[in-house]
Order: structure tokens, then sequence, then C-alpha cells
């Protein structure tokens, strides 16, 4: 059965201190309501430190570790470099009820900026839906939005979460695709992007019928969960999802 639920975009610069990012992070998810869903942006507690990449790998297991104690009743959806036998991968993590209940490394990197040279890539194929209290869940991480047989695999989800670091120079193709994204699978789309100064800051939620809610500065905004909105998306306007 599926309890009333919040739906949260965070949107916040990371620093070169691993410490004051998950501070903030841990603040900001202290802030959101019982029974958030909350997106974070992609690798928000290190960036994509790779001068520093062992020290930001070691960060994980640490970080992992403290917000544990501080998403309970919540649901935190972020990435972080994980270290696996095989090699290094950015990972996205969800953390609910203080557990960490689902991960999916990143499959498709971004080569324009060397992320091929740092992580393994994960497979196209465990991108799939998920599900905490009745609600069917995605994720994409940052490129792989621009990939439409991901958006297939993910067809049927009641919420897609877009973990972000998305290029300032693309900031229209980051708000055209997560718009079309909500439209074209009839869900909300919850999109988190770094507010650092070369990075889109269009975090936002658009919800099944394309309406949608940018940050605009702000760190966190929350959107009712209707799962209503979407029987009656589907319905109305019947795709065959």
């Amino acid at each position: 059965m599926t309890t009333s639920k919040k739906l949260v975009s965070l949107s916040f610069a990371s620093t070169d201190n691993y410490e004051a990012n998950l501070n903030l992070l841990i603040s900001l998810i202290d802030k959101a309501d019982e029974n958030s869903i909350i997106v974070a942006p992609e690798v928000c507690l290190t960036g994509y430190d790779y001068d520093n990449f062992q020290k930001a790998i070691d960060f994980t297991p640490y970080a992992i570790e403290k917000l544990l104690l501080h998403v309970k009743s919540k649901t935190a959806i972020l990435t972080l470099m994980q270290k696996r036998d095989e090699g290094v991968y950015n990972v996205a993590i969800v953390i609910h009820n203080s557990k960490v209940i689902y991960s999916q490394a990143k499959a498709k990197l971004f080569k324009f900026g060397d992320e091929h040279n740092y992580f393994l890539s994960g497979r196209d194929s465990d991108i799939s839906a998920f599900e905490i209290d009745g609600i069917k869940i995605g994720i994409l991480i940052c490129f792989e939005l621009r990939f439409k047989h991901l958006w297939q695999q993910l067809e049927g989800c009641d919420v897609i979460a877009i973990p972000s670091r998305w290029g300032k120079l693309r900031s229209q193709n980051y708000l055209s695709l997560t718009n079309a994204l909500a439209i074209m699978n009839q869900c909300y789309v919850v999109a988190s992007d770094s507010s650092n100064e070369d990075f889109s800051r269009q975090s936002g939620i658009v919800t099944p019928f394309g309406k949608e809610r940018r940050n605009d500065g702000l760190e966190l905004i929350t959107e009712e969960y209707k799962p209503s909105e979407i029987k009656k998306m589907r319905r109305y306007m019947d795709v065959g999802i």
C-alpha cells in the first residue's frame, strides 16, 4: 500500500571540503518532510575531484555510514565514487529506513568529462525499476538521460530520479529532456543538478502532465506525490503504459 509521500529536489554547490558537503546534505535531508523521496546532485559529496581521486573513493564508506543515521523513514538517492573488486564506478545508491536498498552503477560515462579514464561503465541492463512502499522508481544518472532506449527500460515507473552534474552550456537540453521524459513516460521526474558555476542549476520536479517546478536558486523544493495524477494521465492519454 502506498503511503503519503513528498518528492524533494536538491540543488547545491559542492566544495573541496567533503565533510562540509556531507554536513550540508544531511542538513537538507533533515529539513525534508517525513516519508520524502530526496534526490541529490551527482557526486555531490566530492565532485569529480580527479586530483584527489583516492581520497574521494575512501570518503564513500564513511559518508554512507553517516547518512544511514539520518535518512530513517525518508528515502535518499545520490551517487558516489565506489571501489569494487574490478575497479571504480560512479554508483547511485538508495537509502531507505537506514539501509542501502538499491544500487546502480552509471552505464553511460560522459567522455567529454574524462569519466571513462577513471570509472568503469555499469551495464545498461541493470537500469531497471525498484519499488519502495508501492512506488515504482527508476534512476538515470546525468548523461544517461540522453539515451532513448533507457527511457523505455523505465517505462511504467511512477518516479524517475535524475542525479546530475549537467554542463551549463547545455542547460536547455536538460530542461527539455527532463520535461519530455515526464511527459513521454507519464510519470514524475525529480531532477537534481549541481549549482556550481559550470553546471546548469536547473534542478526541478516535473509532473506526469508536464507541469514543471524548478529550484530557481533554492537548495530544496518539495512536491506532493499524487499517484492519482499518474493514473489520470495514463487513462486520459493512453499510449500503452
